[in-house]
């Protein structure tokens, strides 16, 4: 069974751009709004990049590689332990807890800033550091919260 195991945001009190790390912060819950993403979030700017969305058995394969991964530390606003490598795929939509449903966009693309505060290259990091995702329905999640895939 799939879970919320992370969730970060880019509250509007911190710096956005810190020169050694992503302006995350960890949270145990989260309001999500609908087209827009985590409330509160700086980086939930509508669009197709309203959440980052990380597998976690993915964040350990890059954390064996020495990478920063607590959570936020990649770029990433959830993270989601127990799903089917191939489920998030464009299009697939998930449920998180009773409320929430996400729609799978395209994979994130690593940049110069990711390559920069993880000590590596932008081509490690190519269809490793999760997918965008925009939100169909907004509500309450939290850590622990029930992933499904809706069908």
């Amino acid at each position: 069974m799939a879970r919320v195991v992370s969730i970060a945001y880019t509250p509007g009190d911190v710096e956005r751009r810190p020169a050694d790390h992503c302006a995350r912060v960890p949270v145990e819950r989260a309001t999500v709004v609908e087209q827009r993403g985590n409330f509160g979030d700086m980086k939930g700017t509508g669009g197709n990049r309203q959440l980052n969305v990380m597998r976690a058995e993915t964040l350990a394969e890059v954390a064996a590689e020495g990478r920063k991964t607590g959570p936020g530390e990649m770029g990433e606003q959830l993270v989601i332990a127990g799903l089917d490598p191939a489920d998030p795929v464009q299009g697939t939509r998930l449920r998180l807890g009773a409320e929430v449903v996400i729609e799978i966009g395209k994979p994130r693309e690593p940049c110069e800033r990711f390559a920069h505060i993880q000590e590596t290259t932008i081509a490690s990091g190519i269809g490793r550091i999760g997918v965008l995702a925009r939100v169909v329905a907004g509500g309450g999640i939290a850590v622990g919260d029930e992933v499904t895939t809706i069908t």
